[in-house]
């Protein structure tokens, strides 16, 4: 299913995508900013990659597109647990630097929430972020996550260990947000 928001469109990711989500993957300033890791990507990899990938009751991925930009990003949704009523974000990335502070990320995640909590039935979204990366702890904060904990010197980046802030967001956390801002109001 594709999800609007106010900005952006989500989407299931195309074949088109691929080099976008390679750039993605394999770029330093994401791999310095990101919780997790990973090895270097090649063109054959990321086919390879795409051929096998579908989205599942556990997993699903979404290419973050805008009118005026096309494909600019991905987001997702990870460990959807049913029983629970829980999945765990999966990684907002936007691809053009130009494009981050232009309220793209906060959409994004508002859409992607709102499909979550409304459609998929699920009560609660968890996330993670490096002490250091400020940005993605505004946007998630402003979405309606709160810092539930800390794990200290859990991330080794750039030579040292870092925090890992754990977050979370209930749907009443996000459903105070709409209801604060008037997100989803057709006026604002």
């Amino acid at each position: 299913m594709i999800l609007y928001g106010k900005v952006v469109k989500l989407r299931p990711i195309e074949q088109e995508d691929l080099e976008m989500l390679r750039e993605l993957a394999n770029d330093p300033w994401y791999e310095k900013m990101i919780v997790g890791w990973s090895f270097p990507i090649s063109q054959k990899d990321q086919e390879e990659w795409y051929k096998e990938y579908k989205c599942n009751d556990k997993m699903i991925r979404y290419i973050i597109e805008t009118e005026e930009d096309g494909a600019v990003g991905m987001i997702g949704l990870r460990d959807i647990d049913w029983k629970n009523g829980s999945a765990s974000g999966g990684g907002m990335r936007i691809a053009r630097k130009g494009l981050r502070t232009k309220g793209i990320a906060t959409d994004a995640w508002m859409t992607q929430l709102k499909y979550a909590f409304n459609e998929l039935r699920l009560n609660r979204v968890n996330g993670s972020a490096i002490d250091y990366n400020k940005a993605s702890l505004r946007v998630t904060e402003k979405v309606g996550f709160k810092v539930e904990g800390v794990q200290r010197q859990a991330i080794f980046k750039n030579g040292t260990y870092h925090d890992v802030i754990l977050l979370g967001v209930l749907k009443e956390d996000y459903e105070e947000v709409i209801a604060k801002t008037g997100y989803w109001d057709e006026d604002k």
